[in-house]
């Protein structure tokens, strides 16, 4: 059975406009301002949102009113749409001063808001329809990861916020979390020795850099594949550029990841 995504969007946003606010809230603003009854917001308005409301009422009566009748028209998507700009806003900087002062309809949003999180799930639940197709690309490109020996839980952890970071779009934190995947494989499979001149040698913060120079320098001591520096090599380069020199691509970041798992099915032979 097909799945439209197009459609389940459209669903979302037709469910949205039974509990958001719209005409009634913006028409009732705009009417107590109009009859001189504006003081009656306090008792139903944060004290922050009635003082903004009660500026804007002073400039310019008139406009007030009418602005608020106009808002009443197109409330409903202008409220979905900021609470899709808080998470935006929520993952970068915020330079104050940078921004004029926020509209006073975005700051009853907030207020009405602030309980319940109705329009910010709406918001989650659109942004992650959109990710739903790019990530199904991005799944063919992968096979299961079949190995025959196990790990340990911590390396099934990061190999899976791996993989969910390459699905998703999230390209550098991909590479990042491979490169964590070896780390903890390889430290699971050095034998006892070499894993207590690694502790004392790196003094326990061995990187995936570190642990590849011990294991090709004792690369029959460990027993391990002897494809398996290349591989790794691969994936900590596709690391340490994540971390210092910039993000990755989405076909950097699949090349890491594959040869992650690559790594993975040499290192956890019988």
């Amino acid at each position: 059975m097909g799945i439209d995504i197009g459609r389940l969007e459209s669903l979302l946003l037709q469910m949205s406009a039974e509990g958001a606010p719209g005409r009634e809230f913006c028409e009732s603003i705009s009417e107590l301002a109009r009859t001189g009854r504006f003081a009656q917001l306090r008792e139903i308005l944060p004290d922050i949102v009635y003082d903004e409301l009660w500026v804007r009422y002073q400039q310019d009566n008139a406009a007030f009113v009418a602005g608020w009748r106009l808002l009443a028209q197109e409330m409903r998507q202008g409220f979905i749409q900021h609470a899709r700009q808080r998470l935006t806003s929520l993952t970068k900087l915020q330079y104050a001063g940078f921004e004029g002062p926020t509209p006073a309809w975005q700051e009853i949003q907030r207020a009405l808001d602030g309980q319940q999180n109705d329009l910010l799930r709406i918001a989650f639940a659109l942004e992650l329809l959109e990710l739903v197709e790019p990530a199904v690309q991005r799944a063919t490109h992968l096979r299961e990861c079949v190995v025959a020996a196990p790990s340990s839980e911590e390396a099934d952890r990061y190999l899976d916020e791996a993989t969910r970071c390459y699905f998703f779009g999230l390209f550098t934190a991909c590479a990042v979390m491979c490169r964590s995947v070896l780390e903890e494989a390889i430290k699971q499979k050095l034998p006892a020795g070499l894993t207590r001149q690694v502790r004392t040698r790196y003094r326990k913060t061995a990187t995936l850099g570190n642990l590849l120079h011990e294991v090709n320098n004792n690369l029959q001591m460990t027993g391990f594949d002897a494809e398996f520096p290349r591989v790794a090599n691969l994936v900590n380069d596709s690391g340490k550029k994540a971390v210092h020199q910039g993000l990755l691509s989405e076909d950097e970041a699949r090349a890491c990841l594959q040869n992650a798992r690559l790594a993975l099915q040499l290192l956890l032979r019988d």
